[in-house]
């Protein structure tokens, strides 16, 4: 089981890293338009698929593959096909995805891992005596494994194939299958499959664990409400401001000046400044460390004069980190007190 766990989580990160990679090559290309890269995929998919249909009549690459996986599943296969399944489908998949197909990844994994199951239950066969309850184990367990390294969520991933099978007999080696597909899939993939596409996407992943109640949750850093990405001014000219003003809706800005924050500076005084003709008065600012607490941070983001406070670099004193508004403050604790009830 272990064998037949590892080569299905392999199998499992081969997808990811290799869809990823395509997509992000796939970025590059010039000369072909976003439009047609998925019909590139889909052409890859038939070449392959036909390749396998045509000396052997099985249809697996095409779709969800659930009847040629049934089928190994119920009366077993050769390892050549299975094998020749396996890799034609992984490549197809990869294809499709990465050049911007769309389409789920829990049937592609089943297969990838129940494939994995069939070529190892095939092969030990020839050493070994195993049964029809060995080779289901090894098969369902490649699926479990596969599916778990890819989504990094092996009770998942053992609770689907369990509502497949309703064979209690079959847990503990599912068990034992998703131990070591996560053994190997976070040694290998810095993240789940989904929080890695939102990543090449741009976006940032926060990972906050809420929770259970007010008081514990004025005890998380202000960093947990923080936006890290500040929109600064380094220069106070008219040209400056009224870009500013133009193309950012905030009420507030804080000033930098040599990398350092300097005050803060509100719309209204920006375009009084603007109309007046004159410099731009600024307010003092209220700072923060990452590390303070939110029930630190709020006394001073209240009686702020802007409603806004500014995390500061504790290494470089100083340098703006984040802002917190008022706002966020007030969403965030409505928002643990709808879940509080």
């Amino acid at each position: 089981m272990p064998f037949c766990a590892a080569l299905a989580a392999l199998a499992g990160v081969a997808f990811q890293r290799g869809t990823l990679d395509l997509r992000a090559k796939s970025r590059q290309w010039k000369r072909v338009a976003p439009m047609w890269r998925p019909l590139i995929g889909g052409l890859i998919t038939w070449v392959l698929g036909m390749a396998i249909f045509l000396p052997t009549h099985h249809l697996g690459v095409f779709g969800l593959g659930y009847d040629d996986l049934s089928a190994a599943l119920t009366n077993g296969a050769g390892w050549k096909l299975a094998l020749a399944l396996l890799v034609a489908k992984l490549i197809a998949t990869i294809a499709c995805y990465g050049l911007g197909g769309s389409g789920g990844i829990f049937s592609p994994n089943l297969f990838f891992g129940g494939f994995c199951g069939v070529i190892v239950a095939s092969i030990s066969g020839h050493f070994i005596p195993l049964n029809d309850s060995d080779r289901l184990l090894l098969e369902v367990g490649g699926m479990s494994a596969c599916l778990g390294a890819v989504v990094q969520a092996p009770v998942t991933a053992m609770l689907i194939i369990f509502e497949m099978t309703h064979q209690f007999a079959l847990v503990p080696g599912l068990m034992i299958a998703g131990l070591v597909s996560q053994l190997i899939a976070r040694r290998l993939c810095p993240a789940n499959f989904y929080e890695e596409v939102l990543i090449q996407d741009g976006h940032k992943m926060e990972h906050v664990v809420p929770p259970r109640d007010l008081r514990s949750w004025q005890n998380l850093p202000i960093s947990a409400i923080a936006h890290f990405e500040p929109v600064v001014l380094d220069k106070l000219d008219e040209t400056t401001l009224a870009g500013m003003l133009e193309s950012k809706p905030y009420r507030c800005f804080p000033v930098v000046r040599d990398g350092k924050l300097v005050g803060l500076v509100g719309r209204a005084e920006m375009e009084n400044a603007m109309k007046e003709k004159r410099k731009v008065r600024l307010l003092p600012p209220a700072t923060v460390r990452p590390s303070h607490t939110i029930r630190e941070a709020q006394a001073q983001l209240i009686e702020s004069a802007a409603g806004l406070v500014v995390i500061t670099d504790v290494a470089n004193d100083g340098r703006p980190l984040g802002v917190v508004t008022l706002h966020d403050l007030l969403r965030a604790q409505a928002a643990i007190s709808e879940r509080e009830g």
